[in-house]
């Protein structure tokens, strides 16, 4: 029985020092957003890019097969931020991504759709 009770208190311990894969999800306003120093990640298609314009100063990378080869060469220390139409393409994403990331992963909740909602004027997309 002591046994048991030592191989069961073993497991419990190895399970809680587990490391947790939770990305944030944060609501920022766009005055916010510019100013968190993070990796802004646009995940929308180019059409939609074309449609609404980007954040200043995302990246827009496709969420494709390719997306962890295409993000690579812009990964540093910042922690991964996932921005889409309304945050539901971003939220599936984060999940799926974090824990093949060194850094933290955010998901913006509502997507630009939110920020234009409440007044921000999104800039044209160049690289697009």
């Amino acid at each position: 029985m002591k046994f048991l009770k030592s191989l069961f208190l073993t497991l419990i311990i190895s399970v809680l020092s587990l490391p947790a894969f939770a990305f944030q999800s944060i609501a920022p306003s766009a005055e916010e957003l510019k100013e968190m120093d993070v990796l802004l990640i646009d995940i929308r298609e180019p059409f939609e890019w074309a449609e609404t314009g980007i954040v200043e100063g995302a990246i827009p990378i496709t969420a494709s097969r390719n997306f962890l080869q295409d993000l690579a060469p812009y990964l540093d220390d910042r922690p991964v931020a996932l921005i889409c139409r309304t945050g539901n393409r971003t939220t599936q994403l984060a999940r799926m991504l974090e824990p093949h990331l060194a850094q933290d992963v955010i998901n913006i909740e509502g997507g630009i759709f939110r920020l234009i909602s409440e007044g921000y004027q999104p800039v044209p997309c160049d690289a697009c």
